[in-house]
């Protein structure tokens, strides 16, 4: 049975669908955005400029816009598929490539393990639709970045370290809002950075990305404060988790124990 199914991600450039495709057969036809779909069962046969292409379980297809293609089940027993839609400006905007006005890839259809992973966790993390605002907008470029530099025509300019100073302030301003909802553009305007120029310099610094830094920060005075007798349920709040089950799942995960664990 054919099923498709679209979401809306709080930017307006990202969307997404997935959709389980047996009779349905897509004409051809171009698109607008970027579409980079992932084929999660089954198999999808499509001609795009004149060669045919099959692709499987693990493969990424990726289809830029104003290219003509069509895409049918390979089988009876149809395929299924998850599909990112990205307008051009935002997809270029994340490799830092002002100039260009389109961006291209080597081939229309890639495997590869690392990639496909983090596209998937990607685009189960952007339905579910409870990120905290910093990992929102850490994601799409933590999820991109990686397919872009590997397999784009054009390449980013190589990532520059942050001086031990600015990691201070960045620090101390963290820890002072630590319960608060924190902005990537914040930060990145902190260290007179854009957004994405932000991100790929810190990561070069740290080896972590904001978000993961600034979790990493909660969870290290989560641990003091229940070593000081706070309460867990008080903890979480201060620190910023403001779901008491997702905090105890991360506290664990970094530490190996419960947070009622530590007395």
């Amino acid at each position: 049975m054919d099923r498709v199914d679209y979401f809306s991600t709080s930017d307006q450039a990202l969307s997404l669908i997935e959709g389980r495709y047996q009779r349905f057969k897509f004409q051809r036809h171009y698109h607008l955005d970027y579409h980079f779909g992932l084929i999660l069962e089954g198999q999808q046969r499509f001609v795009y400029q004149g060669s045919r292409y099959l692709a499987g379980p693990g493969d990424l297809v990726l289809m830029p816009p104003d290219e003509l293609h069509d895409g049918h089940s390979f089988s009876e027993s149809g395929y299924r598929s998850q599909v990112f839609a990205l307008e051009p400006s935002w997809l270029i905007n994340q490799l830092d490539a002002h100039s260009s006005t389109c961006l291209s890839f080597t081939h229309p259809l890639i495997r590869d393990p690392q990639v496909f992973s983090h596209l998937c966790q990607a685009h189960h993390a952007l339905r579910q639709g409870n990120l905290s605002q910093l990992a929102q907008d850490c994601l799409p470029y933590e999820t991109f970045g990686p397919l872009i530099d590997r397999y784009s025509h054009e390449k980013s300019s190589e990532p520059k370290h942050l001086g031990s100073q600015t990691l201070a302030t960045l620090r101390d301003y963290l820890m002072a809002h630590l319960s608060e909802s924190i902005h990537l553009w914040q930060l990145a305007n902190m260290c007179s950075l854009s957004p994405t120029q932000f991100q790929r310099h810190f990561k070069a610094t740290f080896g972590l990305t904001p978000y993961a830094w600034l979790t990493r920060l909660r969870l290290e005075q989560a641990m003091k404060l229940l070593k000081a007798g706070v309460l867990g349920t008080d903890v979480a709040h201060q620190v910023g988790f403001y779901d008491q089950a997702h905090f105890s799942k991360a506290f664990k995960q970094c530490f190996g124990v419960s947070p009622s664990q530590i007395r």
